[in-house]
């Protein structure tokens, strides 16, 4: 972040701050049913409140059209609860830049705060057209980014305004690049990494760049069983991808290769069929019932993957050991995770995406040193990618 001005150096009193936050939160019946990125937030719009700033925040939700309001998507839910969370009021405009957008942003006085209707109403924003980053621009003197979980998105409000407005990062963003760009040129060692998921194509650049960072990785989720198939093990109807096969055989020899500890499952809960009310099985990895399918990891793999975990120094999660949602197929995740928070060694980072449910799941999440708030995002910084909306910023 050495070349990027961050919030501390705005000069924010009187100025109209345009801050894009990332408030891509569950909604149900209208209220937001997990405030965690509201949260994440606060320090930022906080600091900008006490600075006397007029704080324009602007973000999405959800994927609408982009052919206009949608009621399903629209942010309102998100500025009732920062208001509770703020402990004052949070204006918010029907529209992003238009007539009503506009004049509540000229009404501002010192200290408020508006939320501006869902970005992606408006298809513009994922295109960054340079029409939309002016209309945004207009809103503002000053920018700072504080949604790192859309930083991996070239759009108008992440890349397109910071070439027009001084650019600055806010406290969260600034968190999520360091510590994950620490844990990745300067770990405490011996470093584990953790992956899960469904699909080794999702994540073989991630795990192509773990090998050569980490002492140990960890599979686990639906991906495990293309590595298994790469053993040329039997996986029954377990979710697998045959084409990615000799490829995940080629990630295995290179972990070999360069001594890093590559550690599969090595018994599994099996069921008939993917329901929570599915007949199942334990069983050997080498003894998967050809009508099964894997849906977590077993007691014994639990076992080995927590004692690779308590030796660790640094830990990085992403992705989940099995179908957690479904409390059948929970226990390997719940064991990850629990293995991740008696680590008080460690430094423990949590990936983003469904880990950090997990560990909300689990009621752990407290427990752990850093949670991202970018599942994507952090996956592409992780595998050396640059971010647009960080390098936007520079």
């Amino acid at each position: 972040m050495a070349s990027i001005k961050t919030i501390n150096e705005l000069d924010a009193r009187g100025k109209r701050v345009l801050v894009r936050v990332d408030f891509n939160v569950p909604v149900s019946d209208g209220v937001v049913t997990d405030d965690t990125r509201i949260k994440a937030a606060l320090p930022t719009i906080e600091k900008l409140v006490g600075d006397g700033a007029r704080v324009i925040l602007m973000s999405h939700l959800g994927r609408p059209s982009g052919e206009g309001f949608e009621e399903k998507f629209s942010l309102r839910p998100a500025a009732l609860r920062l208001a509770e969370l703020l402990g004052k009021p949070v204006a918010f405009a029907k529209d992003t830049v238009g007539e009503d957008a506009q004049g509540k942003v000229a009404a501002l006085r010192e200290g408020d705060v508006l939320l501006l209707e869902n970005l992606r109403f408006d298809k513009r924003e994922k295109k960054n057209d340079p029409a939309f980053c002016e209309e945004l621009a207009k809103l503002g003197d000053a920018y700072v980014n504080d949604a790192f979980g859309t930083a991996h998105r070239a759009h108008a409000s992440t890349a397109g305004v910071a070439a027009l407005l001084p650019a600055y990062a806010g406290y969260l963003m600034q968190r999520e690049v360091s510590t994950l760009t620490g844990m990745l040129e300067n770990p405490k060692r011996p470093f584990v990494a953790i992956l899960g998921g469904s699909k080794v194509s999702d994540k073989i650049k991630v795990i192509d760049a773990l090998i050569d960072k980490c002492e140990t990785l960890v599979i686990g989720g639906g991906m495990c069983f293309t590595f298994l198939l790469a053993e040329r093990k039997q996986v029954g109807t377990s979710l697998k991808e045959d084409e990615w096969v000799a490829r995940a055989g080629e990630m295995m020899e290179k972990a070999a290769a360069r001594g890093c500890k590559l550690l599969l499952p090595v018994d599994v809960v099996c069921a008939d069929r993917f329901a929570e009310d599915a007949n199942t099985l334990t069983c050997s990895v080498d003894a998967i019932p050809a009508d099964m399918m894997g849906l977590d990891v077993g007691p014994e793999t639990a076992k080995l993957y927590a004692e690779a975990i308590a030796s660790a120094r640094t830990v990085f999660w992403n992705g989940p050991m099995g179908v957690f949602e479904m409390d059948a197929f929970a226990a390997g995740t719940k064991a990850v995770a629990l293995a991740v928070a008696a680590n008080k060694e460690a430094d423990t980072v949590i990936g983003g995406g469904d880990s950090v449910a997990a560990v909300n799941k689990f009621d752990l999440a407290d427990q752990m040193t850093f949670i991202s708030t970018g599942g994507g995002a952090s996956m592409e910084l992780v595998q050396g990618e640059a971010l647009p909306g960080v390098e936007a910023l520079r």
